[in-house]
């Protein structure tokens, strides 16, 4: 019996000893090259390999089953394989395709890959169509196509956006859907706190994407303190290392003495893949078509990726610009304030002094940590920070009069002041997600993030006392039609006046979940929530004083649907608020608190795809409201008395058409169109109906680029019109004045214009194109102003070439 048993022991033993079987095989490129350090796994067990140096690999000991393999390599996509393993060796080989072949990018990305970190700004892992906001997104092909150098120069193909102010063009302040100065972001953080929305300086030679999350935002990034945080939020994408060798140098030059060289190199710095780097970076130096203006600009945007396995991956990022310019205030209005007579100041004329000079210093950092928990799920965290250093001194023109207590000069003739200030600006977020894709919970489907974030602000601005030989307290007086001396007397002196000095320092700690709730295939809910707790510890900026600290709470929420009658076109419509925690300190004449600031959003429209992915078209309306508007008090001559007056139930109506993409397969093509109803309504201090500074009802965009085939093989054509509607050049005010506003006088609109630009390009290969373009050859005057503070005329008719080497 004993014998019997061990007989039926062995039997078994050598049946599922040779049950077993052995998979062999090698990982290739579609070159046939061999892949080094692939992982090669078979799903749903533990067993796995890694490819050697030549490409091959083994797995032993796999039980005689049905199994799904899967080969992946750091750059490819993966490779999935059913197998049924029945006998005693198996070969196969695997052909992985390069990821950067796989998908050609767009004018708007990936056509089927979310745009780099784009889950920075929404925390969802969605793509822009799959989003509940209102998102656009331009590529660097777009930015390279184009020859596009500045901020303004990329988001003109949005719908609806448009410059507010360049503050004597040392600055590119955006804005969106009838706010000012909407926050500019730098990977997820913010660059600049000023809630003014003034804006900064930046460089394309480091950018990736750019992103544009129209309407409220505070769902996603708590951003409720700016005067254009209701509008939306553009978040500057740098680039990200690769894990193939490859890179780009060019060089520009143009008009004005513009000359512009730039590189870009990435790769891999181990043979395993596991570590990559890039940097980016250029050198910037431009005369302007105003004489003594000119610039000078270093950027360099060095980053690391370090994936230590297939599951964690961490990314460390610098990016630093140092730019040092001339400000230009531009030119004067002869008329009074409710007549448009903007002189076209001669270009040889510059009503500021040669020695006038802005410097800008921007530093931010970023570490990136994402784990995948399992196929599902995922946890990503990052450290963002931003160090922003200004310092100017400049020269500003006026007539006189007003709080200035000097008597109006004729229309030609202004008094010329020198003054300084200087900025530093640090703003850091600590942001951790639990980010969910598609996880079933009966017959719902959910994606969705659960985050917390920690936010802190601190800046301090730098006021000087400026100090005139004699006894006036200006340089001197200026004839527009006389020549202008451009030397800076000798004896002016600045001196640090802390008694001016302004700033704030404020911390928060919010709580974002978010839920895309698929019910079927066609229908989607979206619930989402945000909590707030923001305190101040110091505050004296633009008479908002804070003695003491304040904390404040708000409670955000997002509700809306997604339908999908087909597989290309989405129906969506949403409501969302945001709130401003700063502004609820602020107190009536009898010493009560006036309550919190918020902003409430209807949102819908439609987001669709065409021809397999290549062309998006989005048409969107949207309805927005202020409320609860804590508006200083003044007495008729414009001075403060100290308390405030409740306002708002201001509107923001409109609708936006944009269409982004491939029309034909080299046929590429940019259209937008935005129709804007922004009024005041409710207003303690603006007449009613009245619009808002610099807001057009207009703007309208169109860019083609067609690349020739066959004869013409390697040439293309591009051409774009662009049309910015009248607006008003200030606020029609009751009682309320500022620099450059005249109470009960109704201010005069800038003029519309529009722009037209041409590119060509050839490739003599797949490494060597050059590029030749015009932009505004048709030489369009138009303005952008600040309260005619700053009337600074558009760029005149430029041309440049780029010369651009890929390998």
């Amino acid at each position: 019996m004993r014998f019997i048993f061990s007989l039926l022991l062995a039997c078994t033993f050598v049946q599922i000893t040779f049950s077993q079987t052995t998979l062999q095989g090698t990982v290739k490129n579609e070159q046939n090259e061999v892949i080094p350090y692939a992982n090669i796994y078979i799903k749903g067990t533990q067993l796995g390999s890694e490819s050697k140096e030549d490409g091959s690999f083994i797995i032993k000991n796999i039980p005689y089953s049905t199994y799904t393999i899967i080969a992946s390599a750091v750059g490819y996509t993966k490779s999935i394989k059913e197998i049924e393993l029945n006998n005693s060796n198996v070969n196969i080989t695997f052909i992985l395709k390069s990821d950067t072949q796989l998908d050609e990018v767009e004018l708007f990305g990936s056509r089927r890959k979310r745009a780099e970190k784009l889950e920075t700004l929404t925390r969802l892992p969605l793509a822009p169509n799959e989003q509940l906001q209102s998102i656009s997104v331009l590529s660097h092909k777009l930015i390279n196509d184009q020859n596009a150098i500045t901020l303004s120069d990329v988001t003109k193909n949005v719908a609806g956006v448009y410059t507010f102010a360049t503050y004597g063009n040392i600055r590119e302040s955006m804005s969106l859907r009838g706010y000012r100065g909407i926050p500019l972001l730098k990977n997820g953080v913010r660059i600049n706190s000023d809630f003014r929305g003034v804006g900064v300086i930046t460089d394309m030679a480091g950018v990736d994407n750019i992103q544009v999350l129209k309407g409220i935002s505070a769902i996603s990034q708590g951003l409720g303190g700016d005067l254009g945080s209701a509008g939306g939020v553009i978040n500057i994408v740098t680039k990200t290392p690769k894990f193939y060798s490859g890179g780009e140098v060019s060089l520009r030059a143009g008009s004005f003495g513009q000359l512009r060289p730039t590189f870009d190199f990435y790769g891999p710095l181990d043979k395993k893949k596991t570590v990559a780097f890039r940097v980016a970076g250029s050198y910037d130096r431009a005369d302007s078509y105003r004489a003594f203006v000119n610039s000078e600009r270093f950027y360099i945007n060095p980053s690391l990726t370090w994936k230590p396995n297939e599951k964690t991956t961490i990314v460390l990022e610098m990016d630093y610009m140092d730019d040092s310019r001339t400000p230009d205030q531009g030119t004067i209005n002869l008329g009074t304030y409710e007549v448009n007579n903007i002189l076209k100041l001669p270009n040889n004329k510059f009503i500021g002094f040669e020695s006038d000079r802005n410097n800008t210093l921007n530093t931010t950092y970023a570490i990136r940590f994402d784990r995948k928990i399992s196929d599902k799920m995922s946890i990503k965290a990052g450290l963002f920070t931003s160090d922003l250093q200004t310092y100017g001194e400049t020269s500003y023109a006026f007539q006189g009069g007003g709080r200035s207590g000097l008597p109006v000069l004729p229309t030609t003739q202004r008094y010329r002041e020198y003054y300084a200030g200087g900025r530093s600006d640090k703003n850091r977020v600590l942001q951790i997600d639990l980010v969910g894709k598609d996880i079933q919970t009966g017959f719902l489907k959910h994606t969705f993030q659960i985050g917390v974030d920690y936010r802190n602000t601190e800046f301090d601005n730098t006021a000087y006392t400026t100090t005139y030989p004699g006894t006036n307290n200006y340089v001197d007086i200026i004839d527009v039609n006389q020549p202008i001396n451009n030397t800076l007397p000798s004896g002016i002196s600045l001196t640090e006046n802390p008694a001016r000095a302004t700033g704030s320092k404020t911390k928060s700690y919010g709580f974002t979940i978010q839920d895309k709730i698929s019910l079927n295939h066609w229908a989607d809910v979206f619930l989402g929530l945000r909590y707030t707790s923001l305190e101040r510890t110091k505050g004296n900026f633009l008479g908002r004083s804070l003695t003491g600290s304040k904390r404040d709470n708000a409670f955000n929420p997002l509700i809306g649907f997604n339908i999908k009658p087909t597989e290309n076109i989405i129906i969506f419509g949403s409501y969302a608020n945001s709130s401003n925690p700063m502004t609820s300190f602020y107190r009536d004449i009898n010493g009560n608190e006036l309550g919190t600031e918020r902003w409430d959003q209807i949102e819908t429209g439609i987001k669709s795809t065409w021809f397999n992915n290549a062309l998006r078209f989005n048409l969107t309306t949207f309805f927005t409201n202020s409320k609860n508007l804590n508006l200083q008090a003044l007495d008729d001559t414009g001075n403060f008395l100290g308390y405030y007056l409740k306002g708002g139930e201001d509107t923001r109506n409109g609708i936006e058409v944009e269409l982004i993409g491939r029309v034909l397969p080299n046929l590429e093509i940019i259209g937008g169109y935005s129709y804007l109803d922004a009024k005041y309504k409710d207003h303690v201090s603006y007449y009613y109906n009245s619009r808002p500074i610099n807001t057009p009802k207009h703007t309208a965009n169109f860019w083609a680029r067609y690349e020739f085939q066959n004869y013409l093989n390697g040439l293309s054509l591009g051409a774009g019109i662009y049309y910015l509607g009248e607006r008003p050049h200030n606020v029609w005010s009751r009682n309320y004045t500022h620099t450059g506003v005249v109470p009960d006088a109704k201010p005069f609109d800038l003029k519309a214009y529009t722009t037209v630009n041409l590119q060509a390009s050839y490739k003599f290969n797949r490494s060597l194109s050059l590029d030749v373009f015009g932009n505004n050859i048709f030489n369009a005057i138009g303005f952008n102003a600040y309260r005619t503070v700053y009337l600074n005329r558009i760029q005149p008719a430029s041309f440049g070439t780029t010369l651009r080497y890929k390998f």
